[in-house]
């Protein structure tokens, strides 16, 4: 059967689906085994994209979004744009013949011209739990034609993450502490429902931030009565603000407990809040080097006592 009809009927597919589709949410289109494996492939997350190269298939990689940045060699892709902002035309000149993304990629315009061009598009639902790095898993798994090797790297995962958060379950302490948001503008503190949020509590920890959902402008108010032990950042925000001495310097931060200590744990962004494979590993870090700077206080207690 030639490569024509063969794009013909998948394009006809296609146009059976969308209507039905349109009137769903996107992300629940997952459920749709993919007709056929995609040859020419777009990621839009770089969650997504370390399960490519987990499964093997970055061959079928055609571009990925800007936070494809692991492994290395995903930074040498041809790149799309920021997942939020993307463009048709760009993402349309890679040729593909499928895109893989999450339910933050947009704007939902660009999407749907995308659709329109007849690509198949599946997103994840962004939950910020481990529901969806094992959804990223399946899908890429689907959409690469490599089933069987996705369910064998999520039952690896999966051995990873009971094993960690079994870890994280005998801990004695729960560090109070809290993530700043500071990729570009003024830095910005985490609150509920953001996966900074998540991560935190996954990792055995206390968001000090508990008044409010999202982001808010760093104060010195919110920090003083915050009182975080241990402050998150990511590689990348320590970069954007100067430095990790440039960071401390910031009056906001004088009135924390964290800051007599200096107490800051720092991971590359998305190994922090990508939400992918690397996830246990993450959790695992965070957990530990967060007590680690809780247990120096104690034992100087102690010791002072």
């Amino acid at each position: 059967m030639s490569d024509l009809l063969l794009s013909r009927r998948a394009s006809l597919q296609w146009l059976g689906g969308a209507a039905m589709a349109s009137a769903m949410p996107v992300f629940a289109q997952n459920s749709v085994q993919a007709a056929s494996p995609a040859r020419r492939l777009v990621s839009l997350s770089g969650a997504l994209t370390e399960v490519v190269y987990l499964l093997n298939a970055q061959n079928l990689l055609v571009g990925t979004d800007t936070t494809s940045l692991f492994p290395e060699a995903a930074q040498k892709t041809t790149k799309v744009g920021y997942v939020r902002q993307l463009s048709a035309e760009g993402l349309l000149s890679l040729k593909p013949d499928a895109v893989v993304g999450t339910s933050d990629a947009g704007p939902p315009v660009v999407l749907d011209q995308i659709r329109q061009a007849g690509v198949r598009v599946a997103l994840v639902k962004a939950q910020h739990n481990w529901a969806e790095v094992q959804e990223k898993v399946k899908v890429v798994g689907r959409e690469t034609g490599r089933v069987a090797d996705a369910e064998k790297l999520l039952a690896q995962l999966d051995t990873q993450w009971n094993a960690v958060q079994a870890q994280v379950a005998k801990a004695h302490r729960k560090p109070r502490v809290l993530f700043v948001l500071a990729h570009s503008g003024s830095p910005q503190v985490a609150g509920r429902g953001t996966a900074a949020n998540a991560l935190i509590q996954y990792a055995g920890c206390v968001n000090a931030i508990d008044q409010f959902d999202g982001y808010k402008p760093l104060t010195a108010e919110a920090m003083a009565s915050a009182a975080p032990e241990v402050i998150i950042n990511t590689t990348q925000g320590i970069e954007a603000l100067g430095g990790e001495q440039a960071f401390w310097k910031r009056p906001e931060l004088a009135l924390t407990p964290a800051f007599a200590k200096k107490a800051l744990v720092t991971l590359e962004a998305s190994h922090l809040l990508g939400f992918g494979p690397r996830l246990p590993t993450a959790v695992q870090a965070l957990h530990m080097r967060s007590l680690q700077w809780v247990a120096r206080d104690e034992c100087r207690a102690h010791q002072a006592g």
